[in-house]
């Protein structure tokens, strides 16, 4: 990879740095501060993280028709986002806050798949597809800039000085992108053929779309609340924010390595390794509420989020090579659906049992369940491969 490439790589890294990692999951640590200070329930945070969501749903479901001018469409949407940020310090009114996470979602959405399909489509043009990977990095870099980020500039600012901090921090990530994508020439998308939209409706890729919407179902409650459950916690207030720096750490190197091991092993049985080690990862703190358990489950989550996301995407794409654009798009939608419901449900249960394990509970089973779903999946479509198989050499065998 030479110079040029790498910048134009490392620019996508930014840009998801600025989506991910900051306009959609700085909430996470601002949120035990905002709630403190405005004062508002565990329930009303999950409303603003759903908003959110449900704008990454429609910004992932509408990434999907843009064709023409990605380049373009996808550098004003994140001017979009970044100021939906710096506002979300500006203005402090409930209702403005629901609009601008809203707007940050759809955005948000937009950016992470057209941002995908760009750098994927960029790097198999330049064979270069083993780099992928590091795209993902974006992810965990972002989110571990937000938490060393959010606590120091709440310390001197308050809440509202860590979103202006952060959105005035991806203006310049924004910036940076531009002069390093000064001379990437973005080709049209193209459509996706009727036979491609076929297929996916077909085979494995149902299951595993729907294995992907019930992991963004039961992954977000974690992603949403991580640092407010600690925070809570009278022996562990004070790791609260170091506990999303380790997610981050940890998220930064797993899309590189998970992409390594698919490389050796198959896809699935590497994402099963990857959903086990993930419910381990939410479960662990409500049978230990220790440091090190606290920082362990913020490791694993971190390591297998991301690794999820860069698994399946990779493994969607290498099956539709053509059409990376709306794949990306049909899974992440179904992702973001997941996310809608997750905090909603997260915010019921902990306003029912007043506590925070019913929420992890019902998040460990949700990814659980979607194991079993991808698991079943792929067992059933092998069988059926088989039996077509055997059906094509016994009617070979007829035939005179």
């Amino acid at each position: 990879m030479n110079r040029q490439q790498a910048g134009i790589l490392f620019g996508g890294v930014l840009l998801l740095v600025v989506a991910m990692g900051i306009s959609r999951f700085a909430f996470t640590p601002i949120l035990p501060f905002m709630r403190h200070d405005v004062g508002f329930s565990f329930e009303v945070a999950g409303f603003l993280a759903s908003s959110n969501y449900i704008g990454y749903f429609i910004g992932a479901l509408w990434a999907g028709f843009v064709y023409r001018k990605r380049k373009a469409f996808l550098l004003i949407s994140v001017v979009i986002n970044v100021l939906s940020v710096v506002l979300m310090g500006l203005i402090e009114l409930y209702s403005i806050w629901l609009a601008l996470r809203l707007i940050a979602g759809i955005t948000g959405g937009l950016i992470f798949v057209l941002t995908s399909s760009i750098i994927m489509d960029y790097l198999a043009k330049q064979t270069l597809t083993r780099w992928s990977g590091y795209l993902f990095s974006g992810i965990g870099l972002g989110i571990a800039i937000s938490g060393l980020f959010v606590p120091y500039m709440e310390a001197h600012f308050a809440w509202q000085g860590a979103w202006i901090g952060l959105g005035i921090l991806s203006a310049l990530f924004l910036v940076s992108t531009i002069i390093l994508w000064r001379d990437l020439q973005v080709q049209d998308g193209m459509k996706a053929m009727k036979t491609s939209e076929t297929k996916l409706t077909q085979g494995f890729m149902p299951w595993l779309i729907a294995a992907y919407g019930f992991e963004g179902l039961g992954y977000i409650i974690t992603g949403t609340f991580l640092v407010d459950i600690i925070h809570n916690i009278p022996s562990l207030q004070a790791y609260s924010s170091y506990s999303w720096v380790i997610v981050g750490v940890a998220a930064i190197p797993s899309a590189p390595v998970w992409t390594l091991l698919m490389e050796k092993f198959s896809a699935i049985k590497i994402l099963f390794v990857a959903y086990i080690l993930q419910v381990f990862g939410i479960l662990l703190p409500v049978f230990s509420q220790t440091v090190w358990s606290v920082l362990l489950s913020s490791f694993l989550f971190g390591l297998t989020f991301v690794g999820i996301v860069t698994l399946t995407t990779s493994y969607a794409r290498q099956q539709f090579p053509t059409q990376s654009g709306s794949v990306v798009s049909i899974l992440t939608t179904f992702y973001a659906f997941g996310q809608i419901v997750g905090p909603i449900i997260a915010g019921k249960l902990v306003g029912v049992y007043s506590s925070y394990k019913a929420a992890l509970i019902f998040a460990g089973a949700i990814v659980f369940f979607a194991l079993v779903i991808m698991m079943v999946g792929r067992w059933r479509t092998a069988r059926r491969q088989a039996e077509l198989e055997n059906m094509t050499v016994v009617s070979a065998q007829t035939t005179p």
